[in-house]
């Protein structure tokens, strides 16, 4: 992704989220955060990165599965975190900036790594949805948007699970000019995820995905207490997966925007006592930094220390032996 498309990616989730404070009185986010107790915001960037060391280990059982096994994991380590440093770009590249980080230091293919991305993503989603589904047992008509989330993954699933219906898209893709040149990487790649998300290979991935985005709801019941508007459990997993669901679901950069406003809207709804809009949003506002905000501060260091250690693109590896893995 070049520069510019990253600037103006930013720029927008900068207007986004000035949209966002303004939209709740900056004054009342000010009043509701003055008597906020900050431990709780150091919980929740400790579950947060809960959340990132469970999910690197689901890169390690995909790059296993796929055969890749010549990586220290001091280094995939720093390759899996630097792709949070393009978490708030159009279409998450983050993740497959990842593949590409892998091709640069190790030269393996990205059509070959690239399928861990859908992998990645379908097994979130199961456990997201498993979360949310849960919730919404204590809640009245919340069980609506669980079950059509459950659909899109059924799709999804169908889509890995049955060759004939992978083989017949990749066919329809040979159809178009430009597609005869892209198909055989398409095969390679369907042929890597059927690998990473056939049955056998669910399991493990989906318990671990699970557990890190279970620490993340968490996060959210925690910064509640720190606002002294402490919320059931059952509200902070049903909130923080349905908003995150939501933000997949408008494909918006890092769900900005999209998660936010359901996030605020579902605590606002949800909570008993009933929140007042300025502790939602301040609540929201919180949990995000704890989250997402903090996963691009952790990948930026990564990229960092990748470009220079690891890159076999970069000058400066040549003068340096890395750090010990």
């Amino acid at each position: 992704m070049n520069a510019r498309k990253i600037i103006l990616a930013v720029i927008a989730v900068v207007f986004v989220y000035a949209a966002f404070i303004f939209y709740n009185d900056v004054a009342k986010l000010r009043a509701a955060l003055s008597h906020y107790a900050w431990w709780t915001f150091a919980a929740a960037l400790g579950l947060a990165l809960g959340n990132y060391a469970l999910r690197f280990l689901k890169w390690q059982y995909y790059l296993a599965r796929l055969g890749v096994h010549d990586v220290p994991w001091i280094e995939s380590l720093t390759i899996y975190l630097a792709g949070f440093a393009l978490s708030v770009t159009p279409a998450k590249a983050g993740e497959v900036f990842k593949s590409a980080l892998l091709l640069s230091a190790r030269g393996v293919p990205v059509a070959r790594t690239a399928p861990i991305v859908v992998a990645d993503r379908l097994t979130d989603l199961i456990s997201l949805i498993l979360i949310a589904v849960l919730g919404s047992f204590w809640f009245e008509g919340a069980l609506l948007p669980a079950i059509a989330a459950s659909l899109m993954v059924g799709v999804l699933l169908l889509f890995v699970f049955v060759p004939r219906i992978g083989e017949f898209a990749i066919r329809m893709i040979e159809r178009v000019p430009v597609g005869r040149a892209i198909a055989p990487k398409a095969r390679e790649a369907y042929a890597a995820l059927r690998v990473l998300a056939g049955p056998s290979a669910l399991l493990l991935p989906t318990a671990l995905s699970l557990v890190a985005w279970g620490l993340e709801c968490i996060a959210l019941w925690v910064v509640c207490v720190g606002l002294e508007h402490a919320v059931s459990m059952a509200v902070g997993f049903f909130t923080y997966s349905v908003a995150t669901i939501a933000g997949a679901v408008m494909m918006l950069p890092g769900g900005i925007g999209g998660t936010e406003a359901t996030m605020e809207a579902l605590l606002l709804q949800l909570s008993r006592p009933r929140m007042p809009q300025e502790v939602a949003a301040a609540a929201t506002l919180v949990v995000r930094f704890a989250t997402l905000w903090f996963a691009v501060i952790v990948g930026c260091v990564a990229l960092v220390a990748f470009r220079r250690f690891y890159d076999r693109d970069t000058p400066e590896r040549a003068d340096h032996s890395g750090p010990p893995t």
